[in-house]
């Protein structure tokens, strides 16, 4: 549709001026919801109801499909970075790298694992 184009536009724009696609839910650029409509895509494909050829379209301008998923991995890579160069992982609750919590993301990892509540795959990693 026109509008999908617009966006998909605003989405390319955004995505050259910032060097990534991760729009926030709540940006809005040219009195469009971008992160809003972003998020529908990504709803649209976990159903399976997002058009091939605007899928391939929004892969092209590296849009990521699991948010949280790539969040978690990111932090990881923060963790591995801090335990090479500390020799550890006893990460401080308040440390902070690269505008991340990283202290405060670790401890909810530990306390997911506590409750049984972290994913095994992520578990293995972390120990």
């Amino acid at each position: 549709s026109e509008q999908w184009e617009k966006n998909y536009r605003l989405l390319v724009k955004f995505q050259q001026r910032k060097g990534h696609s991760d729009v926030p839910q709540s940006y809005m650029e040219d009195d469009i919801k971008l992160g809003a409509w972003l998020n529908k895509q990504r709803q649209q494909k976990k159903k399976g109801k997002l058009d091939r050829s605007n899928e391939k379209r929004l892969d092209d301008v590296g849009v990521v499909w699991d948010v949280l998923s790539e969040q978690w991995e990111k932090n990881y890579r923060l963790l591995v970075k801090f335990q090479q160069r500390k020799g550890h992982s006893d990460v401080p609750q308040s440390y902070m790298e690269d505008d991340i919590k990283l202290g405060a993301w670790l401890n909810k990892q530990r306390q997911q694992k506590k409750k049984g509540k972290l994913d095994r795959s992520n578990e293995k990693r972390l120990d």
